[in-house]
């Protein structure tokens, strides 16, 4: 398969195409940004509606409360390019950027629970954990993004030959570099899977005096 070769050989050795590209077209840059996203509350669902929110949840248990997102990736590809119909080669300076964000973070605690409770406020604290881990993982993630992009596409332009430069390189954002940054956002689950453990729902179920148990006895029975 035809590939985007980068350039490694040294000035000295450079050929005129390569001559040619490197010191007229540019440098090939990657550019990284994140945006941060604010969240809002909702105590509007019950714990039935947050349950169906979620369809792996153990059988016989209850969410009471949820904080919900999606991360969103977006890469945009230009780039200068010469092409030099001698050696049959172009090139292209690659200019990737690479947006990264979550959409925005809905905190849920179940209605069963009156803002004013002790349980309100035990379901809304476990929850804040969760938000802290998705606004804490993302710098994380820019940084380890930003420097394989800059290892990939930093400095030196891409050759290939006439009229694929552009189609390879889009082939490779496509089929490499969104999965790869994709999968990279998706580490934050493993964090966030980390916090719900057997032993944080055990205590959950026992603070406040029994106080969860109580306030959904009821919601139990009406459901």
């Amino acid at each position: 398969m035809l590939s985007l070769l980068a350039s490694s050989v040294s000035a000295q050795t450079r050929t005129s195409l390569q001559a040619r590209c490197e010191d007229t077209i540019g440098e090939s840059i990657s550019v990284l940004s994140t945006r941060g996203q604010g969240y809002r509350i909702d105590n509007t669902r019950s714990f039935y509606d947050l349950t169906r929110l979620m369809p792996s949840v153990r059988r016989g248990s209850w969410v009471l409360g949820l904080t919900h997102t999606e991360a969103r990736v977006r890469i945009k590809v230009d780039g200068r390019m010469l092409i030099d119909p001698a050696t049959g080669y172009e090139c292209v300076a690659p200019r990737i950027d690479v947006s990264l964000d979550y959409a925005p973070i809905v905190v849920y605690v179940s209605r069963e629970f009156p803002p004013a409770s002790c349980a309100y406020r035990e379901v809304l604290a476990h929850e804040m954990r969760h938000l802290t881990t998705y606004q804490t993982f993302m710098p994380k993630a820019e940084a380890t993004v930003r420097a394989r992009l800059a290892a990939r596409f930093g400095g030196k332009p891409l050759y290939a030959p006439i009229g694929q430069a552009r189609g390879l390189l889009q082939r490779e954002i496509d089929r490499s570099w969104m999965p790869y940054i994709k999968g990279e956002m998706a580490k934050v689950e493993v964090l966030q899977a980390a916090i719900d453990t057997p032993q944080e729902y055990a205590r959950l179920g026992k603070v406040c005096a029994g106080e969860v148990q109580s306030l959904l006895r009821p919601a139990r029975r009406n459901g």
